[in-house]
């Protein structure tokens, strides 16, 4: 079980990495940029992959930590 939480761990890391849009916008926010960052866009192909990739992998995450601390 330690093992599938180390691949997970390293797995949503990288997908959080590779997310690079997002927190670009982010940025314009804290130096003043203008607000594109709440615009309505919709997210399409590899973007609204690892947007759910990255909402599966923290949901098991997070599953996977509660188990362990039960047992």
């Amino acid at each position: 079980m330690d093992v599938i939480l180390l691949v997970i761990s390293v797995l949503l890391i990288t997908v959080v990495l590779l997310q690079s849009g997002k927190a670009e916008s982010a940025g314009n926010i804290l130096m003043g940029g203008n607000a594109e960052l709440f615009a309505q866009r919709k997210e399409r192909g590899s973007e609204l992959f690892l947007s759910r990739l990255t909402l599966i992998l923290g949901l098991l995450f997070f599953v996977i930590c509660l188990v362990l601390s039960l047992i």
